[in-house]
């Protein structure tokens, strides 16, 4: 699948935003953290897809009823949905002048009932021409993400057959449906039920 760069100019994916606040200390810690044993590039992307993806619970495995959009807050808080983590893992790379975008899938149930969006990050990394997406949300039984710059490791592949999509486009920001719907919501119950079916 071809990603398509929503943003012609490449430093709209290294920007800080209200919830990609990659200039807020506590972001600026945890990046200092992790370079401090990953120096290039290609290990920190690597290291601090490990750090959210296996440090941070997915609020729904965990059982965690708060919601988080802010990369600082997921980072403070430790959970997050994939949405969350997705925000907190494009910071950490940007606060490292690594371009990341968010980019998404539509999944469903076995029978294709309930689709929701899921959220990814893309990389591009020094020296790559191709924008790379990585899965951070957190494995479990039955799912195996990694990082990975050649085969995409992500959690699920998607089955056009029960409907599911993958997006193609690199959104600088999260979605607008994305945002507004963790934003709006007082707990994880309340997100279940307001999830973006598609975008």
């Amino acid at each position: 699948m071809e990603l398509i760069q929503q943003n012609p100019n490449l430093a709209a994916y290294l920007a800080a935003s209200e919830a990609v606040d990659h200039e807020h200390p506590q972001v600026r810690d945890v990046a200092d953290r992790l370079s401090g044993d990953h120096p290039d590039a290609y290990s920190y992307a690597e290291a601090a897809f490990a750090f959210v993806r296996d440090t941070i619970p997915h609020s729904a495995d965990a059982g965690d009823p708060r919601v988080t959009w802010r990369a600082s807050d997921v980072l403070e808080q430790r959970t997050g949905i994939c949405y969350a983590k997705s925000i907190a893992y494009a910071a950490l790379l940007r606060a490292r002048g690594i371009p990341a975008a968010l980019c998404y899938q539509r999944l469903a149930d076995d029978d294709g009932a309930n689709p929701a969006v899921h959220g990814l990050v893309a990389v591009l990394l020094p020296g790559e021409e191709a924008w790379a997406r990585q899965d951070a949300r957190g494995n479990k039984p039955g799912v195996d993400a990694r990082f990975s710059l050649g085969e995409e490791r992500l959690a699920w592949a998607v089955r056009p057959e029960l409907g599911e999509v993958d997006y193609p486009e690199l959104w600088a920001e999260p979605h607008p449906a994305v945002l507004d719907a963790l934003k709006a919501a007082p707990d994880r119950a309340h997100l279940w039920r307001t999830l973006p079916a598609q975008l």
